[in-house]
């Protein structure tokens, strides 16, 4: 427990403020704990199945905290003494906190798969959003340049950043359709579910200088839309692979990571559902 991090916590209630859903049946999201800190008085309190059945009832005062309690575990309130005060945090692992805390998409999965095989250093992050890849290397020591298009997208991330006091990101709002070129050398560039928004045009030009600004023994890692037969593209996206065609931009590297699988894009169907995408993604060490 001594890893979680702290991303919310509500004001002191009372015992005539306590909301009135943490007196009913409920249960913590998944990735999240709770803590309620006892100030003053008794809390009575019950941990459930999800059938609402009593598994056990607890007496919490202040010489005696409530434990954690994990996540999707069901509980609640039972009642509180009319002295009554006390405090709710949520907490979750450092990995999730800029997501929860800032409702920003978790980390692409390919960013967490490639960590083991990077030491920290000079990364770029080439279409950063509002910064949910960035955030997650800074917290792994990296030194970040986070670039996007969207203004309002590199706001939100300065917003975080200064929020928390991060010193080891700094951001650009940058059109790589207009201006593709990179000064410095990076340890690690990465472009994921960035491309595909791109013109055509731009992309052997971009990925050149992705390579030459790669120092020695450094990473790129790319995620993008395909076209082919069975999934065919979306039609609003400019630029997609086709078969190989970002492997053979790394003829030479030393690939530790080529699919062509089938993923899902964030948006959705008529039906709800998130709609499936084929994908080239890559993961390649300059040797």
């Amino acid at each position: 427990m001594e890893n979680l991090l702290c991303y919310k916590q509500f004001p002191i209630w009372t015992a005539d403020l306590i909301p009135a859903g943490f007196l009913q049946a409920h249960n913590t999201k998944a990735g999240t704990w709770a803590k309620l800190r006892v100030i003053k008085g008794q809390i009575d309190f019950a941990m459930l199945d999800e059938a609402g059945t009593v598994l056990s009832e607890h007496q919490f005062t202040a010489a005696n905290q409530p434990p954690f309690i994990a996540p999707q575990a069901w509980h609640k309130i039972v009642s509180a003494s009319a002295d009554a005060e006390c405090q709710l945090s949520f907490y979750c692992r450092p990995a999730d906190y800029f997501s929860k805390k800032y409702q920003l998409t978790p980390t692409h999965s390919e960013i967490a798969a490639a960590l083991p095989s990077l030491s920290a250093g000079h990364a770029l992050d080439m279409g950063c959003g509002t910064g949910r890849n960035a955030l997650y290397l800074s917290q792994h020591g990296f030194q970040v340049d986070a670039w996007d298009i969207n203004a309002m997208s590199i706001q939100k991330l300065n917003d975080i950043i200064q929020a928390e006091q991060i010193q080891n990101i700094n951001t650009q709002i940058r059109d790589l359709n207009q201006d593709p070129s990179i000064l410095g050398q990076y340890d690690f560039i990465y472009s994921t579910v960035v491309m595909m928004f791109l013109q055509r045009q731009t992309i052997p030009h971009l990925i050149k200088n992705m390579q030459q600004a790669t120092k020695l023994n450094g990473f790129n890692l790319i995620v993008c839309a395909m076209d082919t037969a069975d999934y065919p593209v979306q039609a609003d996206f400019p630029f997609s692979f086709k078969h190989n065609e970002l492997n053979e931009y790394y003829l030479g590297w030393k690939i530790l990571k080529y699919n062509e699988n089938v993923g899902e894009l964030h948006r959705t169907d008529a039906q709800g559902n998130r709609i499936k995408q084929r994908f080239a993604t890559l993961l390649a060490q300059k040797v």
